[in-house]
């Protein structure tokens, strides 16, 4: 449960680093991706995640994983709901198929409950070079369009690099 943790360590105030040049590095990956360019956001930390970010005090948080090993070859659509694992309440309010760094990608937009709190979520979850990449954006209900444009400059930076 990635974001149900989530909330604990926004509670706790953890930070994370990882992130060199735009490029974060770990055994069997690499990619290049930016984080949000307003100073309202902030690092943050949690299991189970490679890079996420908050708003400070809005309870908004972007977040992006890659997985590449032990994932098997499930389509876009199981990822998706493995990312939900932990909410209740789910109502699906959109889902399209796009390409992100040349790769078909998944999104899709939901209203749920995380602990009894209400929350929305958009979700983009692809498949390159063996890797499973996500990204979240997790809100309150009326805050999600609102942090909207920064997740979507953290996806338009996205870019797997070959690992040196």
């Amino acid at each position: 449960m990635r974001l149900g943790a989530t909330a604990l360590c926004l509670l706790a105030g953890c930070a994370t680093t990882g992130l060199s040049g735009g490029v974060f590095t770990k055994p069997d990956v690499q990619y290049r991706i930016g984080a949000p360019e307003e100073k309202s956001w902030r690092p943050v930390a949690f299991a189970d995640n490679d890079l996420a970010w908050a708003r400070n005090g809005s309870g908004q948080l972007i977040a992006a994983n890659a997985t590449c090993q032990g994932h098997e070859d499930p389509p876009l659509d199981v990822l998706t709901t493995h990312l939900l694992l932990g909410f209740t309440e789910r109502q699906k309010l959109s889902e399209k198929l796009e390409r992100l760094d040349g790769r078909e990608a998944l999104r899709t937009v939901w209203r749920a409950r995380l602990d009894g709190v209400p929350v929305e979520l958009e979700l983009v979850v692809l498949k390159k070079n063996g890797c499973v990449h996500d990204f979240t954006l997790i809100a309150p209900p009326d805050q999600r369009m609102v942090a909207k444009s920064a997740f979507e400059k953290v996806l338009a930076s996205f870019a797997q690099e070959k690992r040196p």
